[in-house]
Order: structure tokens, then sequence, then C-alpha cells
């Protein structure tokens, strides 16, 4: 398998893991972030891996702002047309409601929701008028189905990013564009954007699996949905969380005492 992947969040945690996936598979990268030295490391690490012969673009890119989606497809398709996008980029600042502001609100939805969008079209656009079928993965949360304190903009950017999942995959489907979703469960990644509490990583880290997401979790189910294995997939959410959308394992018995059917 071999092709040119567009992965935007690729500096660090679960972007350079999906990336690092690609790379494997003798994939083309064109790597985004707006951290410039972390993704300049990360690449470095990609070209040196051993029998790998990636070839690794870069560039440097604010996803909030308004052309960052445009450049980004721009770049990558001068390079080589592009074969998969993943939009990983995401940020998900911790701020009571009541001192929520439209600035970090819009931020949120900038980053999450509006740049995944503008990159779909601006690569799908390239590809109807090329003949070629992308197909784009974006990694969504399981947040998109549970609010919790202080995530207003994050959980309601992630369910946003679900339904503009299945919009783009009702209507580039007609152009062979494939567009589908990886919701992470809790995943423990070394961000200096996305910081996490220790109370709060041990409270949502629990789930039926009995252990934490690994970046490398994600990598390998983006991998399979952009693949051939795939290919009647569009539409989707992949939950890849341990199973811990299927239910609150940590509350207790909702009886004092367990009783069996007959004695109910």
């Amino acid at each position: 398998m071999s092709g040119h992947a567009l992965v935007t969040g690729a500096a660090s945690g679960i972007g350079k893991e999906i990336a690092r996936a690609f790379a494997a598979r003798g994939y083309r990268l064109h790597l985004v972030d707006f951290d410039g030295g972390r993704l300049e490391q990360t690449a470095a690490e990609l070209t040196g891996l051993p029998g790998s012969g990636v070839t690794v673009g870069t560039q440097v890119l604010d996803l909030r702002e308004a052309g960052a989606a445009e450049e980004a497809v721009q770049a990558a398709w001068e390079a080589a047309p592009v074969d998969v996008l993943v939009n990983a980029a995401g940020i998900y600042p911790a701020v009571p409601l009541l001192e929520l502001g439209a600035g970090l609100w819009d931020a949120v939805q900038a980053v999450n929701v509006r740049a995944p969008v503008l990159l779909t079209v601006a690569l799908a656009r390239r590809a109807v008028a090329a003949g070629t079928r992308p197909n784009v993965v974006n990694i969504s949360s399981g947040a998109a189905l549970r609010a919790r304190p202080g995530a207003a903009p994050y959980t309601t950017s992630k369910a946003a990013l679900e339904m503009a999942t299945k919009a783009a995959a009702l209507e580039l489907g007609q152009h062979g564009i494939r567009v589908n979703a990886v919701a992470p469960g809790f995943v423990e990644v070394d961000s200096t954007v996305n910081p996490l509490r220790e109370d709060y990583a041990a409270t949502v880290a629990v789930n039926p699996l009995g252990r934490t997401g690994r970046p490398e979790d994600i990598a390998r189910a983006v991998l399979w949905l952009a693949g051939p294995e795939a290919e009647w997939i569009t539409g989707e959410v992949l939950r890849v969380d341990g199973g811990a959308a299927a239910g609150a394992l940590n509350l207790p018995l909702h009886w004092d005492s367990p009783r069996t059917e007959t004695e109910a």
C-alpha cells in the first residue's frame, strides 16, 4: 500500500502516530501543525525510519485562520495528488460555562469543525477535477456523545464534526470520495497544547477492556478505514474506546443487594 497522506495535528500525540502508521505503509506524507519545532522533529523521526524511504513535507499553519485549509491542501497537492486526508488537529481547553467567551468558543469550533470541513472541501474540489478518489478520516471523540464540565465548546465541536462527516459522505460519495471518522476513547498523549490533570485522567480512563488507549490503537483504525478493506464504508463513526461507549462501568449496582430473576 502506498499513496500520499495529508495529516493535520501531526507534530505529536495521535496525529504523530497516524503519520507514523502511514509512513510504515510507504506513504508520502504532508504534515501540518502550528508547532513548527515539534513538527520538524516528527518529520526527522519518520524520515529516519529504517527501510521506510518516506518523503515528508511539513507546513506550519494555524488552523484557526480561515485560509489555512486551502493553503494546506494546495501545498500538499502541488507535491502530489492527495490520497488520504486525516483531520487529527484538535484543541480542548477546559473552561466553566459561566466563564465562556466568544473568542474561546470560536477558536475551538474553527480548529475542530471548520478546518476539517474546509480541508475536505478543498481536497474534494481538486480530486473531482482530477478524477481521483481520496479518502477522508476525521478524528472525533467519545465527547461527541457525552457532555462534561468545562468542555462545552469541545463536546459541541465533536458532535458537529460527526454530523459534518455524514454530510460530506452523503454529497461526496457520488464522486467516489469516502468520508469517515474515528472516535477515540481516553488516550494518554504527551501534549503541551492539551494537558490533562491526573485526577481527570484517572476518572475517565475506565472501560470494559480495562486499559487506557494508546495512540497506535487509533492509528490502526484510521489506516484500516482509509484502506481498501473499508471500500464500502462511508459516513460512519468508528468508536475505538475499549468499550467505553457501551455504558457506565464505574457506577454501583442500582439495588442495595443483587437479586436473581426468580427472587425479583
